[in-house]
């Protein structure tokens, strides 16, 4: 079994550098995709309320027969749930889709700034920590403005901050801002969502020739060596096996830099912002 790298949170906890997720997989396929990815070896899984397809990962979960402790489970409160009491019974309603009495982490899914939200339900995430039902607290699509309310206005720093992020779209300042602040950076869409042709630059496929490597191997080993969390997404098993087999080679600091000069400003997604 490969041994995947861990990142220490700044709570204390650690979590799988490498995941896998769930984003647009078909609830009817869930449970046989995450049985897949669980039987390649991928111990990290990330899933949403808003992906409609928590009871397939929990009910894969369940018939792995992998321990407990050797799973690290995300999901996501999403923005019509934001609030207090509602939260609260978002939350209970993932963890009876997962089937599980805890997860180790659980995120505000956007910020949803019109709503005025985020900071009440961060304030309830922070009581969901405390009761141990999420080991870790988090955010995703947070930007700087964001993070810097939750650390004015709240007690607990987000252990993590899981946004778009690929070589076309590195948010600079927002991963500045994390890293001084101890949040740590998970990568949502590492692979540009096939919305940019990144597979397809020299840039990348030099280096994946040159280590006979495919260019999505590629690209994961460099956020992997950027200190991201990345969980990379597909339904084919030859896929996932793929994705997972990037810890027996390392870009060197000339390709790692021809990478990182790939940077335009290439979201590919809607704007945090503008997300309600």
């Amino acid at each position: 079994m490969t041994q995947v790298p861990e990142v220490k949170l700044n709570d204390g906890r650690a979590i799988p550098q490498l995941g896998f997720g769930v984003f647009k997989v078909d609830p009817a396929e869930t449970e046989r995709i995450v049985t897949d990815a669980l039987e390649i070896g991928y111990r990290h899984i990330d899933t949403a309320r808003i992906y409609g397809n928590e009871s397939g990962v929990g009910r894969a979960l369940a018939a792995s027969g992998v321990p407990r402790d050797e799973l690290f489970v995300t999901t996501k409160l999403w923005n019509d749930d934001q609030g207090t009491q509602s939260a609260f019974d978002a939350f209970d309603r993932s963890l009876d889709q997962l089937g599980l009495d805890e997860v180790d982490l659980y995120l505000i899914h956007w910020p949803a700034p019109a709503r005025d939200r985020y900071v009440d339900s961060w304030r309830a995430l922070e009581a969901i920590r405390e009761s141990g039902r999420a080991r870790s607290i988090g955010v995703s699509n947070f930007l700087v403005p964001h993070l810097e309310r939750l650390l004015a206005e709240t007690s607990v720093v987000p252990a993590v901050d899981q946004i778009e992020l690929h070589p076309a779209h590195q948010q600079p300042a927002t991963v500045a801002f994390a890293r001084e602040h101890g949040i740590a950076i998970e990568a949502w869409g590492p692979l540009g969502q096939g919305k940019y042709p990144l597979l397809e630059l020299p840039e990348v496929t030099a280096a994946a020739e040159a280590h006979g490597k495919t260019p999505a191997q590629v690209v994961i080993r460099w956020h992997l060596q950027r200190g991201n969390i990345v969980f990379p997404k597909s339904n084919r098993r030859e896929r996932m096996a793929e994705n997972f087999d990037v810890f027996d080679f390392a870009l060197d600091e000339v390709e790692m830099a021809a990478i990182t000069a790939l940077e335009r400003e290439g979201r590919v997604s809607a704007h945090p912002d503008e997300v309600e």
